[in-house]
Order: structure tokens, then C-alpha cells, then sequence
């Protein structure tokens, strides 16, 4: 298990931001992570759990305690069902499902991070939740001091959320399982419009898990959603902001929010989000309330790719991007009442 004093974190990060831990321990294996979080709970020590630094916020002053980066290794394959560390390299281990012609997670392609985030922000996009595969996260339960397996059920799942991001501080993942699909070399049924679309299919269609891949891919890169060190607008946490999801009464004041400010002609995107719930389009809305592409003339701006991606130009520090996503929060409520909350853990601060 490596130890660092006054370590150093922007590079373990997306975002390329943050100062430095006290300290930061790498741990390669289960019993090292256990280890590590034992060693900082009895100290009294703050803990922050570091995966793939794809979903951090980290203040300038960074972390005051341990930073354990969980640097685990193992992904299993016995049928459909499929066991990754919580250290896997998420979208490599979509890669060999998609190799091993298994379908469910295909679409999940190019999402940064660690296997081990993926349960806590119930990771999705283009249609999949990682939620609709998900058997078991076995992780380390700090309160009782304990190894714990929690079924699908008792994870607690919904949109961009579930049990360990509603109590960040009880648990550490250790081991994700999954329950694939052999559906003869073909994806899951499709569901979101936008890649039907890339593929010349409908809605619910299946094709080549090896062609929903490339063309999930293309549609990220082509939105800066994919990393790439040269390209500063990858430099981000992909998603700045989660999609709204409004009560019946908070969704009519906002649709004629968007009738006064926009005309009668202009319809909001609204989808079901379970009884009495409609779900809109925070990039929608911050593109409508004045913050379009590449939006902002310091070092942190919008991505010229997506309206959603807050980016580092190279030389941003944290409170630059906090200065840009409150800017980009207030004028959206004040266009639209509605109020944007932010998808990437703050880290000793907050907007």
C-alpha cells in the first residue's frame, strides 16, 4: 500500500483541479482498502474515497485528512454474470462484456471513472442505467464495521442516485456484480432516440453490440464526453448538472415560465418520471436562459462541445468553475424557476 504526504490530487482528477490531501494512500487490493478506512475511522480522520476522479469537485485547499485512491484490479466473467474490482477501468470492462457478446452495459461506453463509482451515481446514459444490471455491491459498511453484500433492491436505485450516494459516509465499494445478457452477439433493446437515429433503427430495436458501442462513442466524443488530454473540453465531469425532475405543480410554473420568456410556440422537453414527476433537460435550459456553447471568457467556460459540460481551459483553479456553475444557476432560475443542482461531488466546497 503506497503512502504520499502533501500529495498532490488535480492529476487524479478530470477536472484537473483541487490542492493537495495530508495524505493519499493507494490501495491495490480489497484487504488495503478495508485497511486504509479501518485505519482513518479509528484516527478520527476525514476519509475521501478516489476512484477514477471523474466525478470530483476538489477546492483549492484540497482535503485536509486521507485520500484513499482505490486502485483494485479484477473483472470476472462466468456466463452473464460479471464481477469487477471496484479499481476496474469502467469503460474498458464495457469493452470485454461487449467482446465477450454480452449485452446490457454496451451503451455505457466511454463513461470516465472506476467500476466502483458506477452504483453510486447509478451511472446512465443513451437509454442504459447501470441500476437495470446490477445484482449485488459488496462494499465495506463503516457504521458496523463490516464486509456487507446489498442486493439491487437494497441499493436503493433511481435517476443518478441510490443508497451510497444518499449516505456517502457509511459505505466504500469494494465489488460490483452484474447480470448480463446473451442475446447472440445483439444489444439490449435500444431506447434512446438519438443513437436509434446514428444506427437507422427505432426505438427498441436491437443491433451488433460491436456497432452500438462505436456509434455510442462517436455521439460521446462528439460531445467532448470522451477524455482526451488534448482536447480541453474533455477536461471536465462530463455532466455538470443532473435533469430536473419537477412535481405536477413546480412543472405547470415552469412551462409558463417558458411561454412568457420563449412564446406559446415553444415547448420544453418533458418525459414521465414515475406518477405526479416530469423530467426536462438541464441542457435545454441552460442553453435557452443564455449560456450556449463555450459560453464564458475565463479559464473554466462552457464546452464547445455540450451545454452541459463545465470544462478547465488549462488553467482554471477551482473557484473559477464554482464562479461559472453559480453563474450558470442563478440565470436559470431566474429564467425559468427552475433550480439546477450539480451532479459532481463538492469536495470542501459548494455552490
Amino acid at each position: 500500500m503506497q503512502e504520499l504526504q502533501d500529495a498532490p490530487l488535480a492529476p487524479l482528477t478530470t477536472f484537473r483541479l483541487g490542492g493537495p490531501a495530508t495524505r493519499l494512500v493507494t490501495a491495490t487490493t480489497d484487504a488495503e482498502v478495508v485497511a486504509a478506512v479501518r485505519q482513518a475511522d479509528a484516527d478520527g480522520t476525514p476519509l475521501l474515497i478516489v476512484g477514477g476522479g471523474s466525478n470530483l469537485v476538489i477546492g483549492d485547499k484540497g482535503f485536509e485528512g486521507t485520500a484513499l485512491r482505490i486502485a483494485t484490479r479484477g473483472c470476472e466473467l462466468l456466463g452473464t454474470k460479471l464481477e469487477l474490482a471496484a479499481g476496474e477501468v469502467w469503460t474498458d470492462a464495457v469493452a470485454r462484456t461487449v467482446a465477450a457478446g454480452l449485452a446490457g452495459v454496451e451503451c455505457l461506453v466511454g463513461i470516465p471513472g472506476s467500476a466502483g463509482a458506477t452504483p453510486i451515481q447509478n451511472v446512465g446514459a443513451y437509454g442504459q442505467e447501470v441500476s437495470a444490471t446490477i445484482t449485488e455491491v459488496i462494499a465495506y459498511d463503516r457504521r458496523a464495521g463490516g464486509t456487507v453484500t446489498l442486493t439491487n433492491e437494497e441499493c436503493a436505485f433511481s435517476y443518478r442516485h441510490s443508497r451510497f450516494k444518499a449516505d456517502p459516509e457509511r459505505y466504500v465499494v469494494l465489488r460490483v456484480r452484474f447480470e448480463l445478457e446473451d442475446a447472440d452477439g445483439l444489444s439490449a433493446p435500444l431506447k434512446y432516440a438519438e443513437t436509434a437515429r446514428a444506427l437507422g433503427v427505432e426505438p427498441g430495436d436491437r443491433v451488433p453490440l460491436t456497432e452500438a458501442r462505436e456509434t455510442v462513442l462517436k455521439l460521446r466524443a462528439g460531445k467532448g464526453m470522451v477524455l482526451d488530454p488534448e482536447d480541453h473540453d474533455t477536461w471536465s465531469a462530463g455532466s455538470f448538472f443532473t435533469n430536473p425532475i419537477l412535481g405536477d405543480a413546480d412543472f405547470a410554473v415552469f412551462h409558463a415560465r417558458v411561454k412568457e420568456r420563449l412564446g406559446d410556440g415553444v415547448e420544453p422537453p418533458a418525459y414521465p418520471a414515475g406518477a405526479g414527476r416530469t423530467k426536462t433537460s438541464a441542457a435545454w435550459l441552460i442553453d435557452r436562459a443564455g449560456f450556449t456553447k463555450g459560453y464564458g471568457s475565463g479559464p473554466a467556460r462552457i464546452s464547445t462541445k455540450h451545454t452541459l459540460a463545465l470544462t478547465n481551459r488549462g488553467a482554471a483553479t477551482t473557484e473559477d468553475l464554482l464562479a461559472l456553475a453559480r453563474e450558470v444557476v442563478a440565470g436559470v432560475r431566474e429564467a425559468f424557476g427552475v433550480t439546477l443542482v450539480n451532479e459532481p461531488v463538492m469536495v470542501g466546497v459548494g455552490l
